[in-house]
C-alpha cells in the first residue's frame, strides 16, 4: 500500500519545467483557484486490480510575504477497509508565484504504516533552496541547494506541466525535468509521444495528449521510461491516466470527478 500512495503523492505527475530564468511558464490558464480534482488509485499484481486509495488536488490563492500566491494542495489517504493492513495519510502542500510560477514554499507530511515523513523547502530568488528533512530513519536535518532556475518541487511540478504548450514539440521529443526530490536535485525528461483517444474506468473516452517520463531508480521503480501519463487534449490540461510498472507488479491512477475546472472539458468524446 506505501508505494502506491507515494506513487500518486510524489511521482504519479513526474513531469516537465521550463527553462526561462524569470518565467517559470508562458502562459497559466489551464486551473484556477477552486478547482479539485480527484482520483482512485489502483494496484495490479497479475489480473487482479484493487481500489486501494483515493488522492484529492485543489487549486487556492493566497498571500504569502506580501505575493500572489497559487496554493496546491494534494492529499492521499488508503481505503479505510485497509487501514488495519497499512494505514496511509499522505499531504503535499505547495505555492508558487502567481506572476512568475517560480516557486516559493513546499511542504510534505506523510504517514505510511509505521513511517513518517517530513520536508520543507522555501525558495529563494537567488537560487537557494533552504531544506528541512526528517523521517522514521533520518534524523532532524536542515540544508541548503544551489539549484538551477525553475527547479520544481512535486506539487507544483504538476501545475506546471498542465501550463506547457504541447503544440511547440513534435513526437518522440525530449523535454527536460528540474525537480528536487526528497532532498535531492535532479535532472529527468519527459518524453511527447503524440494524440491518443483512450476509455477512463468510468467508461468515458478522453482526446488525450500522451507522454512517458523517465523515473529514478530507488525503491518503488526499477528506473527508464516506466510510466505513461495521458492528459486531456483541452484548455484543461487535465491528467485523466496514469500508469507505471513498479518492482512488483504495476499501479494506476484514474480520474474520477472535477470540480470548478477552467474552461469545459471538450476533451471527452461523446
Amino acid at each position: 500500500m506505501r508505494f502506491l500512495i507515494r506513487f500518486l503523492c510524489v511521482y504519479v505527475f513526474v513531469i516537465l519545467a521550463n527553462t526561462s530564468y524569470s518565467q517559470c511558464v508562458e502562459k497559466v490558464n489551464s486551473f484556477k483557484p477552486g478547482e479539485k480534482i480527484y482520483y482512485e488509485a489502483y494496484y495490479n499484481w497479475g489480473f487482479i486490480w484493487i481500489h486501494a486509495g483515493d488522492v484529492l488536488f485543489t487549486v487556492n490563492q493566497k498571500v504569502y510575504n506580501n505575493r500572489n500566491v497559487y496554493y496546491f494542495d494534494a492529499t492521499g489517504n488508503s481505503v479505510k477497509k485497509y487501514d488495519w493492513l497499512y494505514k496511509v495519510r499522505d499531504r503535499f502542500q505547495s505555492m508558487v508565484d502567481m506572476q512568475t510560477f517560480n516557486p516559493v514554499w513546499a511542504e510534505r507530511n506523510t504517514q505510511e504504516g509505521s513511517y513518517k515523513a517530513y520536508e520543507k523547502y522555501e525558495f529563494n530568488p537567488n537560487g537557494k533552496i533552504k531544506t528541512i528533512v526528517e523521517n522514521s530513519t533520518k534524523p532532524y536535518k536542515r540544508d541548503s541547494l544551489k539549484a538551477s532556475s525553475c527547479t520544481f518541487d512535486v506539487l507544483s511540478l504538476i501545475y506546471n506541466f498542465r501550463a506547457i504548450n504541447f503544440e511547440k514539440f513534435k513526437p518522440n521529443e525530449k523535454i527536460p525535468i528540474k525537480i528536487i526530490l526528497d532532498n535531492q536535485l535532479y535532472s529527468l525528461y519527459v518524453r511527447y509521444l503524440g494524440k491518443e483517444v483512450i476509455k477512463n474506468r468510468d467508461g468515458k473516452k478522453y482526446r488525450c495528449i500522451k507522454v512517458s517520463a523517465l523515473l529514478v531508480e530507488g525503491t518503488i521503480f526499477k528506473g527508464g521510461e516506466d510510466m505513461l501519463i495521458w492528459i486531456t487534449d483541452d484548455d484543461n490540461r487535465i491528467p485523466v491516466l496514469v500508469q507505471a510498472k513498479i518492482l512488483i507488479g504495476s499501479v494506476k491512477a484514474c480520474l474520477s470527478k472535477v470540480e470548478g475546472a477552467s474552461h469545459e472539458i471538450k476533451a471527452i468524446v461523446k
